[in-house]
């Protein structure tokens, strides 16, 4: 029997200010909210605590404040069982925050999210040092674009190094350096930032992604070096790419939409997992999409992300399971 997943996140650490409102404000507009309240967030953190919560052994490297908000990261990533001791702790920055705007119109809920650095953004060479041997202990390393783009390259070179897997979330867009793309078995950008990264605008037509654009984006990213091209699509699903497979995905839409906000995180930490287990590209989307619908369907960024049971009972009451349950077994073992 596999092993349970032991993962490591390097990344953000972030509190969500989460204000709704029945309309976003336009320039010079003040318009007046219907909700106020915080949660714990960044993409590291988020990514990391939905790997817990599905039975990963999960360890996150980081940097938060010496802060209340910073207090409260490190607690809600202990909280679900995630290594914290390499968490650096700066007296001298402020902990990143997400000011997270939702919009929240009849059945629709859009965001737009306004996220500050603070201690994500000093993250130093020196800080990850540690890893240039401890790496080669993890199954797998997940990494975002929220910390500096120079320590994603540092640990894609650990990383590939000792022969361990790392899944890129190219969020929010930033230009890559060609020996970070080289290094990377995953990158998952959704379909802005995938147009971002290759120039190529991928059309919909309601809940459909242009076959073709999203082709031409994956193989754009794979002359690059990367080896598996993940595309999520929202409503419209999501795509993996490689040199063998093009599969497309569509989204499990079977819950109501109250916060997209984590939908992302949650399916890449998911879909990390699933490809640990040995799952295939399908199986892994599959999963993948049914953990990211529970998410949506929930308000806030972590406590909206769901457990490996909750995303099984989802999969059985609709009868849409999509792969063998006893490939998920290690995710039950022993913590």
């Amino acid at each position: 029997m596999k092993k349970r997943p032991k993962i490591l996140v390097v990344g953000s650490l972030a509190m969500d200010l989460i204000v709704s409102t029945e309309k976003f404000p336009a320039s010079g507009e003040t318009v007046l909210g219907t909700n106020f309240r915080t949660a714990p967030g960044g993409k590291g953190a988020n990514q990391a605590v939905q790997a817990a919560r599905l039975g990963a052994d999960v360890t996150v490297a980081g940097k938060v404040g010496e802060d209340d908000f910073g207090r409260k990261l490190i607690s809600s990533a202990r909280q679900a069982g995630i290594h914290t001791e390499h968490v650096t702790v700066d007296p001298l920055v402020s902990s990143a925050v997400s000011n997270v705007l939702l919009e929240m119109h009849g059945n629709e809920t859009r965001n737009r999210i306004i996220t500050v650095p603070g201690a994500d953004g000093t993250i130093s060479s020196a800080n990850v040092a540690f890893l240039k041997d401890s790496i080669k202990e993890y199954d797998a390393v997940i990494l975002q674009d929220e910390i500096p783009i120079a320590i994603n390259r540092i640990i894609a070179g650990y990383a590939w190094k000792k022969g361990v897997p790392v899944m890129l979330n190219p969020a929010p867009s930033a230009e890559l350096p060609e020996d970070l793309l080289e290094h990377l078995t995953w990158i998952s950008p959704n379909e802005h930032e995938a147009a971002d990264l290759t120039g190529i605008k991928i059309r919909r037509e309601g809940k459909t992604a242009n076959r073709d654009d999203l082709k031409e984006a994956a193989e754009e990213l794979l002359k690059k070096g990367v080896k598996n091209v993940v595309i999520t699509l929202g409503n419209a699903g999501a795509v993996v790419a490689n040199q063998k497979e093009f599969i497309i995905e569509p989204c499990a839409d079977v819950v109501e939409v109250r916060d997209p906000t984590a939908a992302g995180d949650s399916f890449v930490g998911a879909f990390t997992v699933a490809a640990c287990l040995g799952l295939t590209s399908k199986e892994s989307l599959h999963f993948a999409a049914y953990a990211a619908a529970l998410t949506v369907s929930r308000m806030g960024a972590q406590p909206s992300l769901p457990t490996l049971q909750e995303v099984v009972k989802l999969m059985q009451k609709e009868k849409d399971i999509g792969f063998d349950l006893s490939k998920l077994e290690p995710l039950k073992g022993e913590k």
